[in-house]
């Protein structure tokens, strides 16, 4: 099945360009060869979608409020890998993204802090994502959408591991 039969009209002018092996990649320049031209210029600069995904990830995370990323199953998967001697945590669980030529979409799953404001938590992803992945990557982002699955309640720490009852 073609790609551009999956990709809503709205979103394909920034729709992903897929190499040989599938993974999404990105040409943001187009070089030309020859020892007349500049430096800068010879040669071509690809990005896979995944280097948007961890640079996105990273940075929501590091906005006060964000307590963690992605759905209910994608989170006990998580912390089931992060338990594994040598395992090392998922920056990219949360994170979705569309990347085209010169165009990025970003989804992003939060799970916040209890009594923070969600609006502001999320302005502060928003402008902390479009920042990062633009300036390390080069693309425009054309839209982070957020989605908060769930609030981390300050008790949630203190539930007693499995195997212990509460009562005597």
């Amino acid at each position: 099945m073609p790609t551009e039969q999956l990709i809503p009209a709205s979103k394909k002018d920034y729709r992903a360009q897929t190499d040989r092996t599938g993974a999404g990649t990105t040409d943001i320049a187009l070089g030309k060869p020859g020892v007349d031209e500049p430096a800068q210029t010879r040669g071509k600069t690809s990005i896979a979608d995944v280097v948007v995904v961890k640079v996105a990830g990273l940075a929501a995370r590091e906005i006060p409020g964000v307590h963690d990323m992605g759905g209910g199953l994608s989170r006990t998967l998580g912390a089931v890998r992060d338990r594994v001697p040598g395992g090392r945590p998922n920056v990219g669980r949360g994170v979705k993204v569309e990347v085209g030529e010169r165009q990025t979409a970003i989804d992003l799953d939060l799970v916040v802090e209890y009594g923070v404001s969600i609006t502001e938590v999320a302005a502060h992803v928003r402008e902390n994502v479009i920042g990062a992945v633009e300036r390390v990557t080069g693309l425009e982002v054309v839209e982070v959408n957020i989605t908060v699955n769930d609030i981390h309640l300050p008790e949630d720490d203190d539930q007693p591991a499995s195997g212990e009852t509460r009562v005597a």
